[in-house]
């Protein structure tokens, strides 16, 4: 960085902040692992406005943050969409921008936001021209998503984040969770078998032996969650006819769910938005990684219940790899790494820490 721009980041650092305006339309996940940089904004800039482009699908999971405008749309799909969204925003200037989603549909939208200041990532995460469509970029690192997102903050002179997410659960979806929950002494424990793409899902023969040791020696009652998918409803079909669980894929809204999930001791899940929401709802959470890393997008805050065996996949599929961050292992037979017994492991470490 030369003097010159030294000096003006300096300048624009003691610059007072009264308007933010924030980007990430999707996906679940991201959504949720984005929320504590919406919190380390409120509390370090409270004199500040804040204003958060969202897609509907992800607005329904953060509807309600006190002290936030949401501006939900639909994906944009055409120049239409665009040109739409530029005349809803067309009075509105903001001190900052913060690109923080790099793909080409919403590096577009960029162009339709006035601000003083657009903030997007480093060249490692610019995909699709990003970096065109901003003034400033955050410092390069290897992160967590959910780190790679609090680098936003730091860029404006934040050092101490706010790892924390105080998601808003109604009263109506806490009854309905409790309603749906059936009443037992023992552990109730969320299985979300599928993820969005099938490849990161894991062995639905797994699954069944992972219940049947939970039933056997735990007495742990099991419910199953997931979207209104075919691969899910597939996978939920099949685990049912094996065992005897209570199968709610494709009946939660996602208030609903995250209601459930806050009620529940433990949710199992691959790399899938459930894991996040366990997460947001401090409910501990073995999540399943082979395709991807929990490096990067594992639940945050129990990343060290979480299964890798993104390692694994790596030397089996790339050996002559040596920079992991990032890649991931494409394959159907990716997830079948993970063996049954690494989850009961977990498992028992789980159990002997919260006593049961």
């Amino acid at each position: 960085m030369s003097f010159v721009h030294i000096a003006e980041h300096v300048l624009f650092c003691n610059m007072k902040i009264n308007s933010i305006c924030v980007v990430r339309l999707s996906a679940l996940g991201d959504v949720l692992m984005f929320v504590p940089l919406i919190r380390t904004l409120q509390h370090h800039f409270p004199q500040a406005s804040i204003t958060w482009i969202i897609s509907k699908p992800a607005y329904d999971m953060v509807e309600g943050m006190n002290d936030v405008e949401f501006v939900v749309i639909d994906k944009p799909q055409n120049f239409s969409d665009y040109w739409q969204f530029k005349q809803k925003l067309k009075h509105r200037y903001f001190d900052i921008l913060l690109a923080t989603q790099a793909s080409f549909r919403t590096n577009l939208l960029y162009a339709c936001i006035r601000a003083k200041r657009k903030i997007g990532y480093d060249n490692l995460r610019a995909n699709d021209g990003h970096r065109w469509f901003v003034h400033e970029q955050i410092e390069p690192g290897q992160d967590h998503t959910l780190e790679g997102f609090l680098k936003f903050a730091r860029h404006l002179g934040v050092q101490n984040p706010n790892i924390q997410w105080n998601l808003p659960i109604h009263t109506q979806h806490i009854t309905w969770a409790r309603q749906h929950l059936p009443q037992t002494s023992g552990p109730i424990i969320i299985i979300n078998p599928a993820a969005s793409k099938p490849e990161r899902s894991w062995l639905v023969s797994r699954y069944i032996e992972i219940i049947n040791y939970l039933q056997t020696k735990w007495q742990a009652t099991i419910i199953l969650t997931g979207g209104p998918n075919t691969h899910d409803y597939e996978l939920g079909t099949a685990i049912t006819q094996a065992c005897d669980v209570y199968n709610l894929i494709g009946k939660t809204q996602p208030k609903q769910l995250l209601a459930l999930i806050s009620l529940s001791h433990l949710v199992i899940c691959p790399d899938t938005g459930p894991s996040h929401m366990a997460a947001a709802v401090n409910t501990p959470v073995i999540a399943l990684h082979a395709v991807t890393g929990s490096n990067i997008s594992g639940p945050y805050t129990f990343k060290h219940l979480s299964i890798d065996y993104h390692p694994t996949a790596m030397l089996l599929k790339y050996p002559n790899v040596t920079n992991t961050w990032g890649v991931l292992v494409h394959g159907n037979d990716i997830m079948s790494l993970i063996p049954t017994s690494a989850v009961i492991e977990r498992l028992e470490q789980f159990f002997v820490r919260i006593k049961m």
